[in-house]
């Protein structure tokens, strides 16, 4: 592993060879800088090119480039990696520079652009730079704008970043295996006017799906919505990092959805504003308030708020199953079955059984065997217990002391005497309580008189 400091201090110094060019050839490659973990790694600011403020990649980091005659050079490996998406579990994906997703990308609006992608899977593969204006010839559709790219080969693609915005990148060849792997990355092309769109916090993850059998490493490919391990940046709660600002920082995070399914993504505490689309920046006079926005499949959305309320936020997506870890789909519903006669039966034959489910899905302080490489499907401790969470759901952390441009996690937030809900102790008053189900607003005024007549039509003409 290349030490962080040396992994940007030398991005793009040295040339590197690959099966895929000449000797000659190899003397023009930048360096394919590869990262074996996944921490959040913030990135400086630019040394070389025209300065920008660096996005924040949760659970991943940003490309090094070198400059080449006023060229950005960038080079991505498209390989089989190995991703842990939360301690206790690993798993066997494709991506790019040895994680997935990809590491994001970062250009500044008029830069001209060139990518050298060298494939190491293999089958053939190609790179989409979704959003992205650019020739047609470079757009990365295999087939259609150009051959796939053979294993061992080297594509170059080169372009000029026209218009800011934030943007992916995926295959475009056998997408529903690639894509299903994990394949897939960032892109961020920064305004020229580096005043424009500023922010204080600018966090970037992708939304990605995966569909793994509790025990096993690889995902199934051919899963289309039955996924079982909902991520981002392929990190699952409670291994993914948390977001910490600043009170009164203005906030930005951009989320890109390259799942199956859309995902309404929630931020407890704030409301925000969708400022940004992968199509651009939106008008300040369309946005509004909100505290839950709807990501599509293939859509990005970038939001933004003032944090001004300390405390511990959790931000996920708000579809409950989303945020599990390895769940059943077909476990029946149990809530309200007497479990006791069955049960001491059961536990002359399996002495290990337990009772499930019959006063609902929370498994407490249960701790049973399960496979190895498998995650609980609820789980992550907080200050007060179980979080019972997993999947698509990290935290923002928003603190009065939290330095500029300091990432670390702060810890528990600590809580002023008197504003943490308790237990009352006192006398209840009596509740009130409905028993007409509504009735009452719309009551009948009389009994109607109704005659129904059917008639079985006869033939197609009737249909």
């Amino acid at each position: 592993m290349i030490s962080r400091r040396d992994f940007f201090k030398g991005a793009g110094a040295v040339a590197v060879s690959t099966a895929a060019v000449s000797r000659v050839g190899a003397a023009s490659l930048p360096e394919a800088m590869v990262m074996d973990n996944a921490k959040t790694h913030v990135p400086p600011p630019p040394a070389t090119g025209r300065p920008f403020n660096p996005v924040v990649t949760l659970n991943g980091w940003s490309l090094p480039w070198r400059m080449n005659n006023g060229v950005k050079e960038f080079h991505l490996v498209a390989e089989p990696v190995v991703r842990e998406f939360a301690p206790g579990m690993k798993v066997n994906l494709w991506g790019y520079n040895g994680q997935s997703p990809g590491p994001t990308i970062e250009v500044v609006e008029g830069d001209r652009v060139r990518i050298f992608v060298t494939n190491k899977l293999p089958e053939h593969t190609s790179v989409h730079w979704h959003g992205q204006r650019l020739p047609n010839g470079m757009d990365g559709v295999t087939g259609l704008t150009q051959p796939g790219i053979a294993p061992g080969k080297t594509f170059v693609y080169e372009f000029v970043a026209k218009r800011p915005g934030t943007f992916m990148y995926h295959p475009h060849a056998d997408e529903m295996t690639q894509m299903a792997m994990g394949m897939m990355g960032f892109w961020v092309t920064h305004p020229k006017d580096i005043g424009r769109f500023a922010v204080d916090r600018d966090f970037v993850f992708l939304l990605s799906a995966y569909d793994i059998e509790p025990g096993s490493y690889t995902p199934k490919v051919n899963t289309m919505l039955d996924h079982n391990l909902w991520t981002f940046n392929s990190r699952v709660f409670p291994g993914i990092d948390t977001m910490p600002v600043r009170q009164g920082d203005r906030v930005r995070i951009r989320v890109g959805n390259l799942t199956m399914t859309n995902h309404p993504i929630h931020v407890h505490g704030h409301e925000f504003e969708v400022t940004g689309t992968d199509g651009g920046w939106t008008p300040p006079g369309s946005r509004w308030p909100e505290v839950t926005t709807d990501v599509a499949v293939g859509q990005m959305r970038a939001i933004e708020f003032i944090a001004t309320d300390p405390g511990d936020w959790a931000f996920h997506c708000h579809k409950s199953h989303h945020t599990m870890n390895a769940m059943g789909h077909n476990v029946p519903t149990l809530i309200g079955v007497d479990h006791r006669g069955i049960a001491e039966k059961i536990n002359k034959i399996v002495p290990d059984y337990m009772v499930m489910g019959d006063k609902g899905g929370s498994m407490g302080g249960m701790e049973m065997p399960i496979p190895e490489n498998t995650l609980p499907m609820m789980t992550g401790d907080g200050p007060f217990g179980g979080v019972e969470m997993g999947g698509m759901f990290t935290v923002l952390k928003v603190r009065k002391d939290q330095k500029r441009g300091d990432y670390s996690d702060p810890g528990w937030y600590k809580h002023p005497a008197g504003t943490v809900a308790y237990e009352w102790t006192g006398q209840l008053p009596e509740p009130a309580r409905s028993s007409d189900a509504g009735r009452s607003l719309m009551p009948a005024t009389s009994k109607p008189d109704v005659e129904l007549q059917v008639r079985k039509p006869s033939g197609h003409a009737e249909h």
